[in-house]
C-alpha cells in the first residue's frame, strides 16, 4: 500500500525536505508550498484538487486552473495521478458531469462519496482503474460506528466472494492504521504527520526536538502498517470497533 502524506509539511523548509525524502506525498491545489521539494525528494506524488477545503469554507474550485496545474506536472516521473474535481455534497449527476469533462490524457481518479449510491460506486469501480473513497454527509468522520457500517456496505458492493475489490481503492483522509489495515486499499492519504508534527503534547515527556522529526516519527509509525489484502465480509465492522 502507498501511504500519501498530505502537504505542506510543518516546520522549516529543511525539516520539510528531510521529512518528505523518500516518502509519497499528496499535494493540494490550494497549497503548493512544498511542490519544489516534493518533485525532488519524494518517491511519487498525487494531486488533490482541494474540493474538500473549498467545501468546508464555502468557496468555489478553480477547475480550469487545476487542470492547467495537472497538465504542467503530468510528465514528471514521480506523478501518479490527480483527483478529478468533485462536489463533496453534490448530487451524482453533477459529479458524473465533472468526470465526463476530465481530459483523457490526464491520469485522473474519480471520487465516490459515502452519501452517494452504491450503484454509482459499482459503476465507477467497473469503469476506472482506481477509485477514491471520500467520507461525506452523515458519514463525514472516518472511524465512527455509522461510518464503519457504511464503508462495510461499500466494500460488500464492489468486492468479489474472495474479498477482492473490482478496482484499486484509495482512502481519502484514511491514513489511520485502525482504518486502512482493515480495508483492501491500494493507497490512502492524510495530513496527520504534517499537522501533528507541531504538537509537542502528543509525545509526552520524550519529545523529538523539531517539528520535522516529530512528523517523521508519526509517518514511520503509520508506514509500519499495511492495508488488508482482502475484505472480510463477515463481522468486519464489529472487528473495527
Amino acid at each position: 500500500m502507498i501511504h500519501y502524506h498530505g502537504t505542506p509539511a510543518g516546520g522549516g523548509r529543511l525539516d520539510a525536505a528531510k521529512f518528505l525524502a523518500g516518502r509519497h506525498a499528496l499535494v493540494p491545489f490550494p497549497r503548493q508550498d512544498d511542490m519544489g521539494i516534493v518533485s525532488e525528494v519524494c518517491q511519487s506524488f498525487c494531486f488533490d484538487n482541494g474540493a474538500f477545503s473549498v467545501w468546508k469554507r464555502g468557496g468555489q474550485l478553480d477547475v480550469d486552473g487545476y487542470l492547467r496545474w495537472v497538465d504542467d506536472w503530468r510528465l514528471h516521473p514521480g506523478f501518479d495521478w490527480a483527483l478529478i474535481p468533485d462536489v463533496i455534497d453534490g448530487d451524482e449527476a453533477a459529479n458524473d458531469l465533472l468526470l465526463e469533462q476530465w481530459p483523457v490524457h490526464l491520469a485522473g481518479v474519480p471520487v465516490w462519496h459515502l452519501h452517494e449510491s452504491l450503484e454509482r460506486l459499482q459503476r465507477l469501480a467497473n469503469t476506472w482503474r482506481t477509485v477514491a473513497i471520500g467520507s461525506s454527509g452523515q458519514w463525514a468522520t472516518p472511524g465512527t460506528t455509522g461510518w464503519w457500517k457504511r464503508i462495510s456496505e461499500a466494500m460488500d458492493a464492489i468486492c468479489d466472494e474472495q474479498g477482492r475489490p473490482a478496482c484499486r481503492l484509495h482512502g481519502l483522509r484514511m491514513l489511520d492504521p485502525q482504518i486502512f489495515s482493515r480495508l483492501p486499499f491500494a493507497s490512502a492519504d492524510s495530513t496527520n504527520a504534517a499537522v501533528n508534527g507541531g504538537s509537542v503534547s502528543r509525545f509526552g515527556m520524550y519529545t523529538p526536538p523539531t517539528a520535522g522529526q516529530r512528523a517523521a516519527v508519526i509517518a514511520d509509525r503509520i508506514e509500519s502498517h499495511n492495508s488488508a489484502p482482502v475484505w472480510q465480509r463477515s463481522g468486519q465492522a464489529e472487528l473495527a470497533l
